[in-house]
């Protein structure tokens, strides 16, 4: 930036001293110092988009590296399976139809080995009521209903005179 000594500043100092006033010389350092604050803001701004923008530059072409990377794999792949297809077939070519009854057989039990879902049907209150009263009395869940004016009854504090 500027290469600003000591010495300088105190001439700048003091012609603006002179130039402006003593009255209004700390409205004005104010004025300056505020500028000064926002262009450096702005300064900092600037380099921030920049380098972001760098940043999601390379993103950019380590995501088209990755993807080109995916599509020869799956091009390798799709080649891989073309050629054992072919080879399998061509393995298999010299025996009668005895692999299609196995396959037909494969078939009806792959349909055994996963039963349909059912839902469980479960319901709150039943695991409610199914919860053993010792366990309700220690963690306090209620099992009676009971009135408003009852409750407060019940814990109402007791008096040290007997009734008359």
């Amino acid at each position: 930036m500027i290469d600003l000594g000591i010495s300088k500043l105190a001439l700048i100092g003091a012609v603006a001293l002179i130039v402006i006033g003593p009255e209004k010389l700390p409205r004005v350092a104010r004025t300056v110092g505020a500028l000064l604050g926002k262009a450096q803001r702005y300064v900092s701004d600037v380099k921030a988009e920049v380098s972001r923008s760098m940043e999601l530059e390379e993103l950019k072409k380590m995501k088209e590296s990755v993807e080109s990377a995916a599509r020869d794999v799956e091009s390798s792949v799709q080649t891989g399976a073309g050629d054992f297809e072919k080879s399998w077939s061509e393995a298999t070519a010299g025996l009668d139809g005895s692999t299609a009854s196995y396959d037909d057989a494969l078939g009806s039990i792959g349909s055994d080995l996963h039963p349909v879902y059912k839902h469980p049907k479960k319901n709150w209150r039943i695991k409610q009521k199914a919860m053993p009263q010792w366990y309700k009395a220690r963690t306090g869940i209620r099992t009676r209903t009971q009135s408003g004016a009852a409750r407060v009854a019940r814990f109402r504090p007791r008096s040290t005179t007997a009734p008359r």
